[in-house]
């Protein structure tokens, strides 16, 4: 995606569950292994109210190369 000049990132990293917001939840690592195997695969991609229709059928385009 870099090489396509496209910005994505991972926001969150970190599942819920081990957020310090939910630690009074008591949940431990590895009590949700799903959760915590997906968080690190999560991509964000470009999303905001001003990006064209050109420029998301080139992102998806990409997409469709890439993976």
């Amino acid at each position: 995606m870099n090489d396509n000049q496209i910005a994505t990132g991972v926001h969150y990293p970190v599942p819920l569950h081990m957020q310090p917001a939910y630690q009074h939840l008591g949940y431990k690592k590895g009590e949700l292994p799903v959760s915590e195997k997906l968080a690190g695969e999560f991509l964000s991609l470009p999303m905001f109210a001003e990006l064209s229709t050109e420029k998301i059928d080139e992102i998806c385009n990409v997409i469709e190369q890439v993976f």
